[in-house]
């Protein structure tokens, strides 16, 4: 993925300050039940962390780097160029599993994956790598990407075998361009697109 380059030897790296990134929300009845979940497994994994907000659950789509001192804004305009290319029809979204992605025995993210029920957000993963690539992000850009949709639910949870959970699930009808403000636990949203195509 993208980073602000630097030349080794000469001074350390800048320190990274904003993140970009696409992403689908849920709709805000299905983010305040999954919030609820979050604080319940918290209490009972006696975690000092906190649950992520209803507002910040969401699930990445692609991630195009991380930079300091503010987002360049060829990358957002060439971002935003690929979005307005999608083509792909709205889909549901379910996740029905509860994973760590820590590494055993340490704690770390605590986050809901699914199976059958995540094969849209896969596509339309495809289909924006496919888009981003056409826009300029390079021909090779996230061809070898490892996307597995998941919804990070907290962190420093202790690890913790899989297990099923209450289904969670909702209508994925847009995407968006997200500007991360990293450190400060905010998402400003650059834009929206419509998914309207046809199925």
């Amino acid at each position: 993925m993208p980073e602000q380059l630097w030349l080794p030897g000469l001074e350390a790296p800048p320190t990274p300050t904003d993140g970009l990134f696409f992403a689908v929300f849920p709709d805000t009845h299905t983010a305040a039940g999954i919030a609820k979940f979050a604080r319940q497994l918290c209490d009972e994994a006696r975690a000092r962390s906190k649950p992520l907000a209803a507002g910040r659950l969401h699930v990445t789509l692609r991630h195009l780097g991380n930079f300091a001192g503010g987002l360049p804004p060829e990358y957002v305009d060439v971002a935003k160029r690929a979005a307005g290319a999608v083509s792909m029809a709205p889909f549901a979204a379910e996740f029905d599993a509860l994973e760590s992605f820590a590494k055993k025995p340490r704690p770390g993210p605590a986050v809901l994956v699914g199976e059958d029920g995540v094969q849209g957000l896969h596509r339309l993963h495809e289909v924006l790598g496919g888009a981003l690539r056409t826009a300029g992000f390079g021909p090779s850009f996230g061809s070898d990407t490892h996307f597995e949709p998941h919804v990070t639910l907290a962190y420093g949870i202790p690890w913790a075998e899989r297990r099923p959970v209450e289904p969670a699930g909702w209508n994925v009808r847009e995407f968006a361009l997200i500007h991360s403000l990293l450190g400060r636990t905010r998402h400003i949203v650059l834009a929206r697109w419509p998914l309207t195509g046809e199925p």
